[in-house]
């Protein structure tokens, strides 16, 4: 039966596939953000001019974190050859400055013969990649919220943002539906563990994306929430069975492709109950974009979803409809690397269904390897033409082909402007969320003598707690009450991290033994490709069982990770910010001060804990 159903489906999309090089218009729907047929034709017409080179090095998009660069400098030299020698469809840009993002961006649409289509992971907004533009919370603080119009305006800041800075292809919204406590990669990224609650807000944020003109990416196809493993450090496995997939993982990727999202990004995730192929680690694997130090995980495993057809082809085209962009996760990660040279994966990737090889580890190799199963007859032409088409009419329908450069002097007219702020402060302010508050502790009270401990999975210094720790003493001063009470008050802080020395943790437990109340801010982030990601150092870890084994009041603020409650259950003050973005430390201090109100709910469980929907509602002080 599935074999027929596989048939079917792989028959349908081959059908779908030839209908533009037949003049037949794909189906329009409403006001779909697809290619026109306009658009279509002309790609059609580009297409038959393409020699194999070209179209091969369209699949490819490398990845790179911009920056100044002379243009003899052997960094600006190598992403030129990139462009003009082996002739690649787009760049995907990383952290970097933004304005040297767009003009490095525009010295490469200079160089190359056809437009380039720019990418970016802005999941949180540009200011997901880009320090010097405004950080919106993360999408679970969104779905805390209650509202997808905030995701809704959200999206539409963001598509309007990276339009200006010459971003075209946005890797957002993520629906992955997060209901594994221990995913280490996902987490506060997805909008919670309800499949029709994350396609209502995830398909609300893509919809702002595209009416402003820029595709949307769904990701990570066929579903990275029910994961243990990090795929930047191994290949995650859900063995789960197609009904159990039905009801859970593709469910907001079916709604959002009837929905129009113009994009979807496949994940190296193994299913081995839909694709049982099996696959062996490479026995001279050098490793992939794991974080330095960090263990890869190597174990059983059959072929990535990246690599199968009946994913991509039978699912997603076939059963599902999708007739839009596929893209690949990196193609540098170690849950592909791991098993497959970048030769060999980027000709399976492309067969299984992907149009754009996304961060190939060696841009060189891939191509190689694909041209050569292009002249083999491996892959057929038929094949290699349709996912050029489907990219080139995109271009075409960008606009790209009649305008590809960027104007710098748009960008601060467009950018990190007051609307973006003030969204970023609204939806914060809506998603803080009050789990536990046994002693009825908050709204804190002035005349209390307070430490505020900072605890960080990152290496990145104090400057992690900076935005908490200003915000609280400034609210501290102008909370309700009489102003006298601070004449004789005491506030300290400290900050620790996995390789804060024995005199920082002195320092930290001086200021907890002068204290009444200890706020920990607990600062367990999604850190891809890490060792720790999202949790907190052992070490940090014991001194707060330490605090909460004594007779001192504590009240514990995540600042990333929502499930860190499991590993203090003891803790009778417990407060979700969801992420460590400026808008949300500070609303985290005003509703700890009672200076605003709280009515964020969670969207996920706490397992044996609290259930999705957890949120204790408390008015700000009169």
């Amino acid at each position: 039966m599935r074999t027929s159903r596989y048939r079917r489906a792989f028959a349908a999309s081959i059908l779908f596939a030839l209908m533009p090089a037949f003049g037949l218009a794909q189906p329009q729907t409403g006001k779909r953000f697809e290619p026109s047929q306009r658009s279509i034709s002309a790609a059609e017409k580009l297409l038959a001019k393409m020699s194999v080179e070209e179209k091969v090095g369209q699949l490819i998009h490398v990845g790179i974190n911009a920056r100044f660069a002379n243009q003899d400098s052997p960094f600006f030299k190598e992403l030129q050859r990139q462009v003009v020698q082996n002739k690649i469809g787009g760049i995907i840009f990383f952290g970097a400055p933004i304005y040297e993002t767009t003009h490095l961006a525009n010295r490469m649409q200079e160089n190359a013969k056809l437009p380039l289509l720019m990418s970016l992971d802005a999941e949180t907004g540009i200011g997901m990649r880009f320090e010097d533009a405004i950080n919106f919370p993360w999408a679970m603080a969104m779905a805390a919220a209650g509202d997808p119009e905030l995701a809704r305006r959200a999206g539409v800041i963001t598509g309007r943002e990276a339009s200006a800075i010459g971003i075209r292809h946005v890797y957002a919204p993520v629906l992955d539906v997060n209901n594994n406590a221990d995913n280490p990669v996902i987490n506060v990224r997805s909008f919670g563990e309800d499949p029709m609650e994350v396609a209502r807000f995830g398909i609300a944020f893509g919809e702002g994306i595209q009416s402003q003109r820029v595709i949307a990416t769904a990701k990570h196809f066929p579903g990275h929430g029910d994961t243990a493993v990090d795929s930047h450090r191994g290949l995650p496995i859900i063995d789960h069975t197609r009904d159990s997939l039905d009801r859970t993982e593709l469910v907001p990727f079916r709604e959002a492709v009837k929905a129009g999202i113009a994009s979807i990004m496949i994940a190296h995730i193994a299913l081995p109950q839909i694709d049982p192929e099996e696959v062996r680690p490479l026995a001279n694997y050098a490793g992939g974009d794991a974080e330095p130090g960090a263990e890869i995980v190597t174990q059983k495993a059959t072929i990535p979803a990246t690599l199968s057809a009946k994913v991509q082809t039978g699912i997603l085209r076939g059963e599902m409809g999708f007739r839009g962009l596929i893209v690949s996760d990196a193609m540098s990660m170690s849950g592909l690397t791991l098993y497959f040279t970048q030769e060999e994966a980027g000709v399976r990737a492309f067969l299984a269904g992907t149009d754009i090889l996304e961060k190939p580890a060696d841009p060189d190799a891939m191509i190689r390897g694909l041209i050569a199963a292009v002249k083999s007859g491996r892959i057929p032409m038929s094949r290699l033409d349709e996912s050029v088409r489907r990219q080139l009419a995109w271009k075409y329908e960008l606009g790209l082909f009649e305008e590809r450069m960027t104007p710098l002097d748009r960008i601060d007219r467009v950018v990190s402007g007051k609307d973006s702020q003030e969204l970023a402060d609204e939806i914060a302010r809506k998603a803080i969320t009050l789990v536990r508050n046994d002693d009825g502790l908050l709204p804190l009270k002035k005349d209390r003598k307070i430490a505020v401990i900072g605890i960080s999975n990152g290496f990145d210094g104090p400057a992690t707690m900076q935005s908490f720790r200003s915000s609280f003493a400034t609210m501290r001063r102008v909370a309700p009450g009489p102003p006298d009470v601070l004449r004789n008050s005491y506030f300290e802080t400290a900050y620790l991290q996995e390789n804060s020395s024995a005199e920082q943790f002195a320092a930290a437990r001086k200021a907890i033994s002068g204290a009444d109340v200890v706020i920990f801010a607990l600062y367990g982030r999604v850190r891809s490709g890490a060792r720790a990601s999202v949790g907190i150092p052992d070490n940090g870890a014991a001194l707060l069982r330490e605090v909460l084994a004594s007779d001192k009041q504590v009240v514990g603020v995540s600042f990333g990770n929502p499930y860190l409650l499991n590993s203090f259950p003891s803790m009778k003050t417990y407060v979700v910010g969801y992420g460590d973005m400026p808008s949300l430390q500070l609303a985290a201090a005003r509703s700890i001060l009672g200076m605003q109100d709280i009515t964020g709910k969670l969207p996920i469980s706490l397992p044996g804990l609290h259930p999705r929907g957890t949120g204790i509602r408390l008015e700000r002080s009169k």
